[in-house]
């Protein structure tokens, strides 16, 4: 088995990707502090082609270094908006139509494995802080909370990690 070289992987050019037709998915990074989580969320939602990111609160914006390091590039082909308050995203979101889903542990989650995505609907997932997750005010204002499903010793993922396996999940039901 040879790996691939990157010029035999056919990515399309930053063009090409602004031109794309996206999933119908807005991630929300509610006050995340690390500028790598920041980066990394960038670079996924290139990945899957993901319609925009918005950052809120002291979530860092592009352009920096240390957004880029991780981003590589994708915080250039990737839509994104900057929001004062979280709860603006959200306004706005609903206002288009966008069904909101928290991405926290909460009384009555839906589990991710037990979700089920109408393709025909436009989604807007919000992921929270690195220490207090998403804030209470927002998830009061979100129309479902989705709790990924663990079974070790800790209580919760790093915040680019969970938007690894949410992006994914959501790209995976909402392309079929």
């Amino acid at each position: 088995m040879r790996k691939l070289k990157i010029t035999e992987l056919n990515r399309l050019t930053p063009q090409e990707f602004k031109n794309r037709n996206k999933i119908p998915l807005v991630v929300v990074l509610d006050n995340v502090r690390s500028l790598n989580n920041v980066g990394s969320v960038f670079r996924t939602s290139d990945a899957f082609i993901v319609e925009a990111v918005y950052l809120c609160g002291i979530t860092a914006c592009p352009p920096h270094a240390e957004i880029h390091k991780t981003a590589l590039g994708a915080e250039e082909t990737v839509s994104w908006i900057y929001f004062k308050e979280t709860l603006e995203a959200v306004d706005k979101l609903k206002k288009e139509g966008y069904t909101v889903c928290s991405i926290e542990q909460a009384e009555g989650s839906i589990m991710l494995d037990k979700l089920q995505l109408d393709n025909k609907k436009k989604y807007a997932v919000i992921l929270g802080n690195e220490v207090k997750g998403v804030q209470q005010k927002v998830v009061d204002n979100s129309d479902y909370c989705v709790e990924i499903p663990q079974f070790g010793t800790k209580h919760s993922l790093n915040v680019s990690v969970t938007a690894g396996i949410i992006i994914w999940d959501f790209f995976r039901k909402l392309s079929e």
